[in-house]
Order: C-alpha cells, then structure tokens, then sequence
C-alpha cells in the first residue's frame, strides 16, 4: 500500500454542542481498536496477492501460454493451414462439381434453350400470327357490329324499366306515402312530443334540480367532516410519531453517523501507518535474520563453489563429451561411406561396370572479333581465356 499519499487528518469542528465532543474521543478509540486488526489483515493480503502475482502468477501464466502455444496453437494453425485449407478446397470443389456444375450445365444447355425454342418461340409466333389478327378482327366486329347494336337494345330496356317500375313508385311516394307521412308527422308532434316536452321543462326539470342540491349540500358536509377527522389524525401523527422521530435523527442519528464515520477514516489511516511501520519492522528482521545471512552464504560461499564446479569437474566432462560425440560421428560416417562402398562394388559386380565414353576429338569454339561477339570464319578458333585466367595459370 502507498501510505506516503495519506495525511494526518485534519481537526473536526463540527458545532454540534459538548455531547459530540464527549462522543467523538471514545468512538474513536474503540475504532481504531476494531479496525486496526482488519487494516493489517488487509495490508497482509494485499501484500501477499502483489507477491504471488509477481512470483507465481505471471510466470505461470506465461508458462501456460508458451505450453499452451506449443501444445496447442502452433499445432492447430498448421493442421489448419496444411490440412484443413486443402481439405476445404478440395471439398469445395467437389461438391461444385457434383452439386453446381451439373445443374449449371443443366440449365444452361437443357433447361433454358428448351424453353427458349420449345415454348417461348412457338407462342411468340401463336401471338403474332394467330392471335394478334383475330383479336384485330374481334374489335372491328365489336365496334362496327356489336357496340351500335348493344346501345339501341340499353336505350329501349333503359325505357321500358322507366315505363314499368320507376313512374309507378314516383306517384305513389309523391301522391300517397308523403301527405301520409305529414299526417303522422303532426299527430306524432301534438299528441307525444309537446306534451313530453312541457312535461320535462315543468315537473322533472325543477325536480331534479332540488335532488342535485340536496345531493350537493350532504357531500360537502360529509366531506367537511372526513377533512376535519383527517387534519385531526394528521396533527396527532406529526406531534406523537414525526415530531419525535425528526429530533431523533437530526439530534442523535445524524451526529453519531457523522463521528462514526469519520472516526472510521481517521482509525483506517491511522491503522495504515501503524500497518506500514509493523511491516517494516517485520521487513528489517526479515532481512537481518534469513535475507543477509543467505546472501552472504550465497556470495562467500555458494558462488566459490559453483565457479570451482563448473571450471573443475562440468568443463573437463563437456570437453570430454564433445570429443566422444566427435569420435562417434566420424565413425559413424565411416561406417556409412564403407556401407556405400560395398553396395556400390556388389551393384558393379552383378550389373556391370558403366561403360567409359569413346574418345572424341574436341570441338573448339570459334574466335571472336575483339569488341564483337559475332564469329570470323578464316580465323582460327582458339581457346578463350581471360586476362585474370593468364596471371592466375602464371602464379600457380
């Protein structure tokens, strides 16, 4: 923990009168006294977690990782990539060429050009030199023919429906069903209307009016009478339960959350420095007693000797191994060239020994032009050496 950010805490005034000062000094004692054990254990916690990480954790993390890396990953990314990808698109392959490519061609040279001349063709011929002329002919025999006759026939039906149906239920709605109606329409309105109407405005309404009032009047007593028995009920709940329960909060809750509080953070820092001196002190015994007397061990004593070890006894013996693995691989490749040696002699003895090329005479290049490299054909061809050739055949 870094202690060196907390400071000492400043003096609490808080105003509250002398039943704050004489609680604050106990509260704050019997703090730091519960809190002092949970701030070490704390502190030990946190000390041992930062120790186990950096000691164990993380070399163990990047020891899984590596693990899992070799184990794991690099094998995984190589059957993926050796493996999986050809399988893949050897698969993908195989099935475009057992799913897509058949229906593909199916549809290209079957499906589509059957169509196309099997019945795209013969209807578009149908519709172009069967149906389009005889539907021509159709709607001139409709509109020369057929239309002047249809209207006369819609003119005398339109005629004979007015003749027949509609004159006959004009007169009688006219002559008959209307002075009728009128008739009922008056004796409707003196005999029912008007005197339901002089009924409502003389009796029912003035009646209703007295019941609304009376109705009106009641409410607003009863109504008077729940509100006064609430202001009572309130007025005796304020003064017998909040009145109390305020005071209680704002006098002795509210001043003793506060002291506890701060007494907590004052104890917690308090018992941080106290945890930080222990520590040291634990630290500086540590060292004196196991760290020091290690180190010193180590250095006078272990590393002497290591060195002695490793230039008396692990040098000869590396030394001595590296010219027995010297000896080992020559004669291993010793017995390896007299293996080859022996198949080579018994393959001669039952084949036969190569046949040695006939001597030819040799074929010389022709000379060249200095500065060209097209040939001369009356000079004679001679051996192309360099100058760096000369002085070297001169040296040795």
């Amino acid at each position: 923990m870094d202690y060196g950010k907390h400071q000492a805490p400043a003096r609490y005034e808080s105003g509250d009168g002398c039943l704050t000062t004489l609680v604050r000094i106990p509260v704050r004692i019997v703090v730091l006294l519960v809190v002092l054990p949970v701030r070490m254990v704390w502190d030990a916690l946190v000390v041992t977690v930062r120790a186990a990480d950096r000691v164990l954790l993380r070399p163990l993390g990047r020891a899984l990782a590596r693990l899992f890396d070799v184990l794991v990953a690099v094998p995984a990314r190589r059957l993926y990539t050796w493996v999986l990808t050809p399988l893949g698109h050897a698969l993908v392959w195989l099935a475009a060429a057992v799913f897509v490519w058949p229906w593909v061609a199916l549809w290209r040279y079957v499906v589509v050009p059957g169509v196309r001349y099997g019945i795209v063709v013969p209807l578009a011929w149908l519709y172009a030199q069967v149906l389009t002329p005889l539907g021509l002919g159709l709607r001139w025999v409709h509109r020369a023919l057929l239309a002047p006759a249809g209207r006369g026939i819609a003119t005398a039906v339109k005629w004979l429906l007015t003749v027949v149906l509609v004159m006959p239920v004009v007169l009688v709605w006219r002559y008959v069903l209307v002075p009728l109606g009128l008739a009922a329409t008056w004796v409707v309105e003196h005999l029912i209307v008007l005197p339901l109407a002089w009924t409502y405005r003389r009796l029912l309404t003035p009646l209703g009016h007295g019941i609304a009032w009376t109705l009106d009047l009641l409410a607003r007593g009863i109504g008077a009478g729940f509100r006064g028995l609430w202001a009572a009920v309130r007025w005796l709940v304020s003064v017998l339960l909040v009145t109390p329960l305020v005071w209680l909060y704002r006098r002795v809750l509210t001043p003793l959350g506060r002291e506890t509080a701060a007494a907590i953070r004052v104890a917690w820092r308090v018992a941080g420095f106290i945890s930080r001196a222990v520590g040291q002190a634990l630290a500086w015994l540590a060292w004196h007693l196991i760290g020091a007397p290690v180190t010193w061990v180590y250095r006078t004593v272990c590393t002497p000797v290591g060195h002695f070890v490793r230039d008396a006894v692990l040098a000869p013996l590396g030394r001595a191994a590296r010219a027995v693995g010297r000896t080992a691989r020559q004669t291993l490749r010793t017995a390896r060239e007299t293996v080859r040696q022996a198949r080579r002699d018994a393959w001669r003895a039952l084949v036969g020994a190569p046949r040695d090329p006939e001597p030819r005479e040799p074929v010389g290049r022709p000379a060249r032009t200095l500065g060209s490299t097209t040939t001369v054909p009356s000079a004679a061809p001679e051996p192309e050496i360099s100058l760096l050739g000369e002085k070297t055949v001169q040296q040795g």
